[in-house]
C-alpha cells in the first residue's frame, strides 16, 4: 500500500516523563550534553584533519570517522528530544519517522562495521607491528571506511525497503524518545512477523555477534601480546582498554533492544537515551582524556591558532 495512501499522517511520541518539572530538567540536561557531544566530535575531528602526524596515523584516522558517526548519530535524536521537552503535544511525521529510523540504522551499521575495522588495526598494530604500515596504508583505510558506509546503507535499506510499503491506520503512539523500528512495526495494520524476523536477525542478532567476535578478537591480542613479552601486556591492555569500553557501551544497548525488539522491557527507552545520548558523549572524553598524542595535536593547533591570531 502506498505511504500516501495511509490514514495516519503522524506518530505520537510518548517520551522520558509526562512531569513538567522533570521535563525541564531533561531539556536542561539533554541540552547540555548535545552541546558537549558535538563540540567534543567536532574538536576530534578537526584536531585529526588539521594535523598531519594524527591524520597520517591509521588509528587517528579512524577514529576521527567513528567521532563523525558519534556527532551524527546524536544529532538525528537529540535535537528532536529536547524541543518536545518544551511541547504539550510532541509529533512526528510520518516520513520524519521513517528518515528518522533509516539514518539511525544507516549511521549505526556504519559505526558497526567501523568499530570491527578499528579492531583489526589494532590486531596488526599490537601482533604485527613491523607490517603495520605496510598493511595499514592509505588506500586500505579509505576503502575500509567506505565498506563501513556501503555496510550500513545495506543493513538500513535491507529493513526500510519493506517499512515504507506498510500501512499505518491506527494507533499512532510510540512509546520512545524517537522512532524505533521494532515499535513502528507494531502498530503496522497488517502481520508483520516476518519482517520481525529480519529485524531480530539484521539488528538483534548482528549486534551479538559482531560484539561477541570483537571480544574475542581482543582476547587473542591480549594473549598473543602474553606470549610474545609479558611486559607488553600491560601497555596493550592499556591501548585496548578505549576499544573495549566504546565497544561495550555501543553494542551493549544494541543487543538489549534488537536481540528481544518485540518484547515488553520499560527500560527501552532509557536504553535508547543511552545509544543516543551518553555513548556519542562518553566516546570523545574516552579517547581525549586517556591520550597523550590527541592532547599534545590540540595543543598544537591552539599554539598555531594563537600565533596566527598575533601575526594577523
Amino acid at each position: 500500500m502506498d505511504m500516501m495512501n495511509n490514514s495516519i499522517s503522524e506518530f505520537v511520541l510518548l517520551g522520558l516523563t509526562n512531569t513538567w518539572e522533570l521535563e525541564i530538567f531533561f531539556f536542561f540536561v539533554f541540552s547540555l550534553a548535545y552541546a558537549v557531544t558535538v563540540a567534543g566530535n567536532l574538536l576530534i575531528v578537526a584536531t585529526i584533519a588539521f594535523d598531519s602526524l594524527l591524520y597520517s596515523t591509521p588509528m587517528y584516522f579512524l577514529l576521527g570517522n567513528l567521532s563523525f558517526l558519534d556527532m551524527s548519530i546524536s544529532t538525528i535524536t537529540t535535537p528532536k528530544m529536547v524541543t518536545d521537552f518544551l511541547r504539550e503535544n510532541k509529533t512526528i511525521s510520518l516520513w520524519g519517522c521513517m528518515a528518522q529510523m533509516f539514518f539511525l540504522h544507516f549511521l549505526g551499521g556504519s559505526e558497526m562495521t567501523l568499530l570491527i575495522v578499528m579492531a583489526v588495526d589494532r590486531y596488526i598494530a599490537i601482533c604485527k607491528p613491523l607490517h603495520y604500515t605496510s598493511i595499514m596504508n592509505r588506500r586500505v583505510l579509505v576503502g575500509s571506511v567506505l565498506l563501513s558506509w556501503v555496510v550500513g546503507f545495506v543493513h538500513t535499506i535491507s529493513q526500510m525497503v519493506f517499512t515504507i510499503t506498510l500501512p499505518f491506520c491506527g494507533p499512532n503512539v510510540v512509546d520512545n524518545i524517537f522512532c524505533d523500528l521494532p515499535l513502528v512495526l507494531k502498530l503496522a495494520c497488517t502481520e508483520t512477523y516476518v519482517l520481525e524476523l529480519l529485524v531480530i536477525a539484521d539488528s538483534g542478532l548482528l549486534s551479538f555477534i559482531c560484539f561477541t567476535l570483537l571480544l574475542i578478537s581482543y582476547t587473542v591480542i591480549l594473549v598473543t601480546v602474553q606470549h610474545q613479552s609479558s611486559g607488553g601486556l600491560s601497555k596493550a591492555l592499556f591501548t585496548l582498554s578505549a576499544h573495549i569500553t566504546v565497544v561495550t557501551l555501543f553494542f551493549g544497548p544494541c543487543i538489549f533492544i534488537y536481540t528481544w525488539p518485540f518484547s515488553s522491557f520499560s527500560g527501552d527507552k532509557f536504553l535508547s537515551v543511552f545509544y543516543s545520548v551518553i555513548t556519542p558523549l562518553l566516546n570523545p572524553i574516552i579517547y581525549t582524556l586517556r591520550n597523550q598524542e590527541m592532547k599534545a595535536a590540540m595543543s598544537r593547533l591552539r599554539t598555531q591558532h594563537i600565533r596566527s591570531r598575533q601575526a594577523f
